[in-house]
């Protein structure tokens, strides 16, 4: 599973990690760097199993208390409606 941003929310670097801003409803969240690991993973399309491993190799974190904390950021972001899956990943040979 992939994700992008939900169209108008954008992604800006910061010196503490992420900050992710929604235009449409005029609201930010600032994102540690661990979840700045997490999101940045997942939104180059490397997937969550991805996230757990550069979690893991990064920080002194064990892979099934890292895949908790991926889970719970996707379900955050998702519940937050910054998110959509990314269906381009994966679908390969269709033509119209």
């Amino acid at each position: 599973m992939t994700l992008k941003l939900r169209a108008g929310v954008y992604t800006a670097e910061t010196d503490y990690g992420i900050a992710l801003l929604d235009e449409d409803r005029d609201q930010y969240w600032t994102l540690n760097p661990t979840a700045a690991v997490v999101v940045r993973a997942l939104l180059d399309g490397r997937g969550a199993e991805e996230a757990v491993r550069e979690l893991t190799a990064e920080y002194e974190v064990d892979a099934d208390s890292a895949g908790r904390d991926v889970r719970e950021l996707i379900g955050e972001l998702r519940a937050a409606g910054l998110v959509e899956e990314d269906t381009r990943h994966g679908v390969r040979g269709r033509s119209s």
